[in-house]
């Protein structure tokens, strides 16, 4: 899956425009970003496609430490960053999640790198990942 098809994905099952979805992948992501390690987000962004790859390389800084947060307080910054609800924040985390899994190849969100990000989240965002890996696998049916 290349960037726009990401971007429209996302905006798809938002229900947002493709400006509104950007913010919300750009939240999310950079929530995500800071909750790997230095090398695990390196590795990541590698893999991203055009846009996306820069956007991720910009919430990188010298000396950074791993944001060890969990499940709401992830929630609770996506929806600063993005400016949106909470509860809107929350459906968003699981969406852009799914997507993403889709574009690391990643059907179930368990495999390649998609496994790498899983293998650094704590319980509570490995259960949303594997739930937007679940709601991703029963789009495709």
């Amino acid at each position: 899956m290349e960037e726009e098809r990401f971007i429209r994905t996302v905006a798809d099952q938002l229900g947002v425009d493709h400006e509104a979805a950007f913010k919300i992948i750009s939240a999310v992501l950079h929530e995500l970003h800071d909750r790997l390690t230095p090398k695990e987000a390196a590795d990541a962004g590698a893999q991203l496609p055009g846009r996306l790859k820069s956007l991720w390389a910009s919430f990188e800084s010298p000396g950074r430490e791993v944001s060890r947060i969990h499940k709401a307080e992830f929630v609770r910054r996506v929806s600063e960053r993005a400016e949106i609800a909470e509860s809107d924040a929350a459906r968003a985390v699981r969406v852009v999640f799914g997507a993403l899994q889709t574009l690391l190849k990643s059907p179930t969100g368990q495999e390649g790198e998609a496994w790498d990000i899983f293998s650094q989240l704590p319980k509570d965002l490995k259960k949303v990942w594997l739930g937007a890996a679940r709601a991703q696998a029963s789009r495709r049916l």
